[in-house]
Parts: C-alpha cells; sequence; structure tokens
C-alpha cells in the first residue's frame, strides 16, 4: 500500500489538536513528545504497525511501547484514532479521576497500552523484555509448515529515558543477545525538562549503539517518508541486531512560541493553543477536532488490520490441528495451577536432609515445578552459583539457542527486573529472576511497577540476612525485607526450612495478580521436624500459621519468620506449655486471611507477645502490639562468621526468652 502522505500529515496535526486540547483541559500534561513526534505516529499507527484495534491482545501483534510515558496523550490520540476502545469522551478526560487516559499509561486500564511506563527508562527494558519473549515464542512453537511468531517490538523513547541506568542496562543486554525483532526509535529532540540537552549529555547515541552491536540510522522525524523507509528497513533487516532509529524532531512542534525549547516539554505550551490550532489548520469553533477523511482513512486501515489478524487466525486454526501438544502448551500460558497441585509434584525432603540453606532447597524444589511447567523461565544476575536457581535439562538462552530457559543477564539487576517485567506484560512466559536480596535495591522501581501492574514475576532473592556473615554490613540486607514489605500488592515470603521453601514457591507460582519475592538464605537451617511437613507447606499459603501449639491455657505467643523461626520454637521449650509458636513466613498472605483465620493463629486475648527476625523491628509491632516486644536489629550489621554476628546482634534464643519474661503474663 502507498503512504498516503497527505492524510497522514493531516492526521498528524490533529493528532497535535487533540494533545493540544486535552492538556489545555486540565491544565496538566506533556506537549513536547506529542507534539514532536506526531509525523511518527501517524506512519506507525496509519501505516506500519501490524495491530488489530478489535483484539488488542492478538498474540502475534506488534508490540508498541511508550517508554516516555510523560508523553501519554501521543499514544492516546493513536489508540483513539485507530479504533481501540478509547472514545473520544475519554480523550477528553485525559488525566481526570477515574478515566482511561491516566496522565501515564498504565496496563489493564487502556486497550492497546502494552505496560505501565512512568519511570523513564523502564519502557525500554519492557521493550527488550517483550523481544525477548517473542524470540522464545518462535522458538517454542513455530514449525517448518506455520509461522505463528514473528512480530516486533517497536519502542519509543526519549533523552530521559536514553539517560537512564536502566535503559542502558537492558539495550546492552538486547545486543549481545542479538534481539532482532527489537526497533527503537530515540525521539531525539535536543531537549530535557530542565534544559537543553547538552546540558547533560554529550556521547554519540548511534557510536554508543553501534558499539553495542545495535544497527543505527539518523532520520528527520517529521519526515514521513523517510520514517516509512527507516522503519521497514528496520524490519526487514537481516543483519541478526536490534535496530535503532534517531528521529531529529523538534519538542512542541505547533507551538510556535515554545517548540525547539525546554519550555516545550510541559504544559507550559498551552497557553498558546488557539494560535497554535490556527497554525495547525485546526477549526476555531470545535476542539477535539478529527477530519472526516482522516477518521475514514483510520476506518480503512482498521478493516486492512481486522483481515490481516484474520488471516492469522486462519494459520492458528491449522497450526493447532497439526500441532495438539504444541496447541495446549501455549493455552497453559494463560493458567495458572493451583498451590495444592503443585506441591503435589514436589517430593518430601527426607527428615535428615542436610542442605546449604533454604537457598539449596529452592533448587531442589524448583526443578520439579520447572519440568510440570514448561514455560516457567529463569534468569540471574551473573550469580547461579549463589542463587541456584539454575534450570537442570535445558542450555541457556543466547542467540544460538532461543529456546533456552536459563538467561544470563550480567550484573545488570535493574535492567533484568524490567526485562522480566516485560516477559510477563507479554504473557505466554513466567519469569523468575535472582539476585542477592540486598541488590533488590538496584532492582526495586522495577519490582514496583510489577506490582502496579499485578504482574506476576518472581524474584528468588538469596542471602538474606546477617547470615551471610562476614561479607558484613554492605551485603547484609537488615532493613531489605521490611522494606519490601511495604510495596503494596507485592508478596513476600521468607520460609524458615526446605518444606516452608516449597510452600513458597507453590503459593508464587499459584499467584496470577501480582509478583511475590521469595527470600532465602545462604545459611543452612533446620528442618523443623517438629512441625508435619504438610502443615509446614500449607501454611506458607496462609501467610501464618501455629507452628507449635501451646499444651496449657495460653500466657505468651512467640512469632518468627525465616531462619529465625528455629530460636522461637527452641525458647518456647524453656518458656512453659502455655507457649505458642507462630510462623509468619509472609505478611501480606497472612494478612489476605479472613479475620476469623488471623484471630485464630493470633488471638486478640493474648496480648503477650514476642518478635524475632534478623532484621529491622517496626513492622512487627502491627503484630506484637504497644504490649509486646521485638527481638530484632535496628542497624547496620557487621563483618564477621554468622554464630558471631547474630550472637553480637542479639538474635539468640536467649534474647527471645529474656524478651518474653520481661513481659507480665
Amino acid at each position: 500500500m502507498t503512504l498516503q502522505t497527505h492524510l497522514l500529515a493531516k492526521a498528524a496535526n490533529q493528532a497535535r489538536g487533540l494533545a493540544i486540547d486535552a492538556v489545555h483541559a486540565c491544565s496538566s500534561g506533556h506537549l513536547g513528545l506529542p507534539l514532536g513526534t506526531a509525523e511518527i505516529g501517524a506512519v506507525l499507527y496509519g501505516h506500519a504497525l501490524v495491530h488489530n484495534p478489535e483484539r488488542p491482545r492478538w498474540l502475534n501483534r506488534d508490540r508498541f511501547i511508550l517508554s516516555a510515558g510523560h508523553g501519554s496523550m501521543f499514544l492516546y490520540s493513536w489508540l483513539h484514532l485507530s479504533g481501540y476502545d478509547l472514545p473520544l469522551e475519554q480523550v477528553k478526560k485525559f488525566r481526570a479521576l477515574h478515566s482511561t487516559t491516566p496522565g501515564h499509561p498504565e496496563f489493564h486500564e487502556t486497550p492497546g497500552v502494552e505496560c505501565t511506563t512512568g519511570p523513564l527508562g523502564q519502557g525500554i527494558g519492557n521493550a527488550v523484555g517483550m523481544a525477548l519473549a517473542g524470540q522464545m515464542a518462535a522458538a517454542r512453537f513455530n514449525t517448518a509448515e506455520h509461522t505463528i511468531f514473528d512480530y516486533h517490538v517497536v519502542c519509543l523513547a526519549g533523552d530521559g529515558c536514553m539517560q537512564e541506568g536502566v535503559a542502558m542496562e537492558a539495550v546492552a543486554f538486547a545486543g549481545h543477545q542479538k534481539l532482532d525483532n527489537l526497533i527503537l526509535i530515540y525521539d531525539s529532540n535536543d531537549v530535557t525538562l530542565d534544559a537543553m540537552a547538552n546540558k547533560t549529555q554529550s556521547e554519540s547515541a548511534a557510536q554508543r549503539f553501534k558499539a553495542i552491536e545495535w544497527d543505527v540510522q539518523t532520520i528527520d522525524g517529521h519526515d514521513l517518508a523517510a520514517i516509512l523507509k527507516a522503519f521497514n528497513k528496520a524490519k526487514r533487516s537481516k543483519s541478526g541486531k536490534p535496530q535503532l532509529i534517531i528521529a531529529k524532531t523538534i519538542i512542541g512542534k505547533g507551538i510556535a512560541e515554545v517548540q525547539g525549547t525546554a519550555k516545550g516539554h510541559g504544559e507550559g505550551g498551552a497557553k498558546f493553543s488557539e494560535t497554535a490550532r490556527a497554525s495547525l489548520g485546526l477549526p476555531a469553533d470545535e476542539h477535539f477536532y478529527v477530519s472526516d477523511d482522516v477518521r475514514a482513512y483510520f476506518a480503512a486501515q482498521k478493516n486492512r488490520l481486522i483481515r490481516t489478524s484474520n488471516k492469522w487466525h486462519k494459520t492458528l486454526k491449522a497450526w493447532r490441528v497439526a500441532n495438539p501438544e504444541k496447541s495446549t502448551l501455549l493455552d497453559s500460558a494463560t493458567t495458572h495451577p493451583s498451590a495444592a497441585h503443585l506441591l503435589e509434584k514436589i517430593p518430601l525432603f527426607a527428615p535428615d536432609v542436610k542442605l546449604g540453606g533454604t537457598r539449596a532447597a529452592g533448587r531442589d524444589v524448583l526443578q520439579p515445578l520447572a519440568m510440570e511447567l514448561p514455560l516457567l523461565i529463569g534468569g540471574s544476575a551473573d550469580l547461579y552459583g549463589s542463587t541456584l536457581n539454575l534450570i537442570n535439562g535445558t542450555p541457556d538462552f543466547d542467540a544460538a539457542n532461543r529456546g533456552g530457559r536459563n538467561i544470563r543477564f550480567g550484573i545488570r539487576e535493574h535492567g533484568m527486573a524490567a526485562i522480566a517485567n516485560g516477559v510477563a506484560y507479554d504473557g505466554l512466559f513466567r519469569p523468575s529472576i535472582a539476585t542477592f536480596l540486598v541488590f533488590a535495591d538496584y532492582s526495586r522501581p522495577a519490582m514496583r511497577i510489577a506490582a502496579l501492574a499485578k504482574l506476576p514475576v518472581i524474584y528468588i532473592y538469596t542471602h538474606d540476612s546477617i547470615g551471610v556473615g562476614e561479607d558484613g554490613p554492605t551485603h547484609q540486607p537488615v532493613e531489605t525485607v521490611s522494606s519490601l514489605r511495604l510495596i503494596p500488592n507485592l508478596d513476600v515470603i521468607r520460609p524458615a526450612d526446605p518444606e516452608e521453601t516449597a510452600g513458597a514457591y507453590a503459593a508464587a507460582l499459584e499467584r496470577g495478580d501480582g509478583p511475590t519475592l521469595i527470600a532465602l538464605s545462604r545459611q543452612a537451617v533446620p528442618v523443623l521436624n517438629e512441625i508435619p511437613p504438610h502443615i509446614r507447606r500449607a501454611g506458607v499459603l496462609k501467610g501464618g500459621y501455629v507452628a507449635v501449639q501451646e499444651t496449657a491455657p495460653l500466657t505468651l505467643i512467640l512469632l518468627s519468620t525465616g531462619s529465625e523461626l528455629q530460636l522461637a520454637i527452641a525458647a518456647a521449650k524453656e518458656l512453659g506449655a502455655g507457649t505458642r509458636v507462630i510462623s509468619m513466613p509472609s505478611f501480606e498472605r497472612f494478612d489476605r486471611q479472613t479475620a476469623e483465620y488471623r484471630d485464630s493463629i493470633l488471638p486478640p486475648s493474648c496480648r503477650a507477645r514476642v518478635a524475632v527476625e534478623a532484621g529491622v523491628s517496626g513492622l512487627w509491632r502491627k503484630y506484637v502490639g504497644l504490649d509486646g516486644k521485638v527481638v530484632g536489629i535496628d542497624r547496620f550489621g557487621i563483618s564477621a562468621p554468622a554464630p558471631l554476628v547474630y550472637k553480637e546482634l542479639g538474635i539468640t534464643t536467649e534474647a527471645v526468652i529474656a524478651a518474653a519474661r520481661s513481659i507480665s503474663y
């Protein structure tokens, strides 16, 4: 089909008008990118992208990610014009309460929005994850007779995204892995929010990307024909490299008073809306204007896209007939097995098993689960030898083997987490990633977005406490577990022994509406044979359970989690028959239980309570109350062998006993 330059140029100006009117109406938002990249949007949505507004989650669609999420009116304008379920009334409600056009694009909220992009750079990482998922899908499902997956991932990013470290981690990974289904369009307008870009950057993006194994083109970002030519060249490239298109644009183009300057970035240009609208050829008496011929063009384009999608679905139908096992596997991507089913696949641990910490138990639990769930994939930030989350019997994912399930991310914790989000957004594969728990601080922004977007990512983060010993305070995450517990919708599970570890993995894999972090120990922990295995496993699913039942009227409750549960159990033996021990591997799961269940575990009538954990104490107050005591660590750790660190910092059975005896009960 010939590029309809006249109509698409007109559509670009009308998209500019939609952005100007929306931002002016709410006196909030960012005009720079929607105005500066309007021609890019016109080519992508009006001609080049393969997608279907009637089926926003069509499996073989091209994925478009707006990494520079502050420019959300770009995306909303083009989704509306393309015929997605985003009516003009919602465009008019830009940034309004309960609209489907929030300030930054949000996954699940707006049809056609592929991922939640607020913090700059995250969308680039997400795009890399989607491209990775596309390569994996092609390797697993395509056959010689039927191509089911050959989509491209297209990401639009600005200077702010390109300056963020997470983006650079992700693009370096993409270049090394030769993700040639990835196209990154760099809106290079030489402006950041505060000032001209030369105040904060001087590198050559072209040379930088070429050095990390990307192909690079530089174009005039307002030339419709040049945009399409570059895009087609990127899509058809046989170089085996990801593609960067540097589009030189004018920020805020169309508002003469601010275009090309830092003032064009935000809503400042909206006050010149009337003169801008006139210069763009928009009628003075009709805001949110789209002409009939532009509407007709996009309606016809939508019909063309639907035909393309329907043709693919016919191929899919034939593929299903020819490949019933692959078809069943593909369908399994949309289901989450029950924890009970998964636990049946994990053999019980021998009562006398000797393991090097719950991380070693995690290694053994992972293998039967990976056999049961072929779409479960794993990755590690250069730490497979320590995090022990390698899936046995499968090679690494790399350019020579797209079917591998183990991904070596290198020392890129933030990029790894953002890429995992991209895999989860894509929806076919279940990503799990690993590093040391203290480095959750390096991946936290992406973890927060995973919780916000309800992505079922699994974090297998090891070396969970002062038990790392000689590595010292920089590697002893005394505050990390509690700080992660503060993130809404992130389940944190800190299992105490191998059977609780089995329960933790089953709980994480069962969950489909948010991420789960499993915090595992390096140091050895005893198998808690005082508690029946099925009680330990099932108890984790509830978040908290009675580990040791009192044998006399209840007078004291001890609570603990992870490797410190053994201390509470030992202390209970000294504190009398009226002592109950509660294992609390997951605050979040426990808090979701019914009030009746929670009260059965922590009876309100018993106010004498002591909690013990090798970490900061504050969050335990919601369980022990003002009358209770917390044996914790409200300081940084020290470098010494683990047993000495526990003793020096007061995390001992004796400290628990002393705290309990200081309470009147």
